[in-house]
């Protein structure tokens, strides 16, 4: 593992133990060459994941983006990091238990607002609101109208 004060490729494992969901190995690494600490995060991946976004473009799936799509949307709001954490680390399990190599955006915007819908009401309307290219107070209206009636029909999107 590469050292990311020095770049030194020599760096030692100095502890291991797993996350509270088992989901992933935490290790606290040391350089050999500068003495930087640092931990990294070891995670089964089950294949490599490629996203189609809406103009048809493919990219790699990339963790770290979702999450931090998901606490874009959880700013300063109180939930607790072990249940955003879970709730990423399903939507990834689900994404690679489709059985597709290819995910599209739509399946991913999808499974975030399932999830935080059950995690967080605020952040839920955050995510949906760019998620569903809000453009207008009405639409908020609309989605909440739909949210308080226990449905989350789609939005018109002709204007």
């Amino acid at each position: 593992m590469r050292c990311p004060y020095c770049g030194n490729d020599d760096t030692q494992v100095k502890d291991s133990r797993p996350t509270e969901d088992s989901g992933a190995i935490r290790r606290r690494r040391v350089c050999n060459a500068c003495g930087g600490r640092f931990t990294t995060f070891e995670r089964v991946q089950l294949r490599d994941l490629t996203v189609v976004k809406k103009t048809g473009r493919k990219v790699p799936f990339d963790r770290e983006k979702l999450a931090r799509s998901v606490n874009t949307a959880l700013r300063k709001r109180s939930v607790e990091p072990e249940r955003v954490e879970r709730m990423i680390s399903g939507i990834v399990r689900q994404l690679e238990s489709l059985g597709e190599v290819e995910v599209t955006s739509d399946q991913i915007g999808e499974y975030v607002m399932e999830g935080l819908k059950g995690l967080d009401d605020v952040a839920f309307v955050r995510f949906a609101s760019v998620y569903k290219n809000f453009s207008a107070a009405d639409d908020f209206r609309s989605f909440l109208s739909a949210l308080a009636e226990n449905t989350t029909a789609p939005l018109d999107d002709e204007d």
